[in-house]
């Protein structure tokens, strides 16, 4: 079996699809609050993404805007996905082949149709530009919002909206 791919792995398969993006370069970012030290100018919605399990092993990407507090327990219930917990380390690397703080929705180029759901905020999709790892965690690559969908669906990746700020409210 074929290792995750690689960030030139997905700019081929952004080039394939006729995707325009483009990427920067940077000192390695684990957390939404070194992103926001780092980012300076960078146009767009920036995300935090959460892998997320049950314990009936079903597995979602929750992809939202950074500064939405997310209530796991009312999520969970918001979804129907019972208890739902962080996948470990060594999960993360099987299913998307990305190590903690480099998650992001292109990882799902590493992951079998059906395998996870992605689960996009409106909020974030309310923004565009898009900005995102690609696979690693020392570049962050700005697409359009149009453009993303496109890529998550010529994966074979069936996505769903979420509205985070409906759980705020109830």
């Amino acid at each position: 079996m074929a290792g995750p791919k690689t960030p030139a792995d997905l700019f081929e398969r952004l080039d394939g699809l006729d995707i325009f993006y483009q990427t920067i370069s940077h000192p390695p970012l684990f957390t939404v609050d070194d992103s926001k030290a780092l980012r300076g100018a960078l146009d767009g919605g920036h995300a935090k993404n959460l892998f997320l399990k049950n314990k009936k092993g079903r597995m979602w990407l929750l992809v939202a805007e950074e500064s939405t507090p997310i209530n796991l327990k009312a999520f969970a219930k918001m979804i129907g996905a019972g208890n739902l917990s962080f996948g470990k380390p060594e999960l993360l690397m099987e299913m998307l082949g990305v190590i903690p703080g480099a998650v992001t929705p292109f990882a799902l180029i590493n992951a079998e149709p059906g395998s996870i759901t992605p689960l996009f905020d409106q909020d974030l999709l309310a923004e565009d530009p898009l900005n995102f790892h690609p696979l690693d965690n020392t570049m962050t690559t700005t697409i359009a919002k149009a453009d993303l969908l496109r890529f998550v669906e010529a994966l074979g990746h069936s996505y769903e909206t979420v509205d985070l700020k409906a759980i705020e409210a109830a």
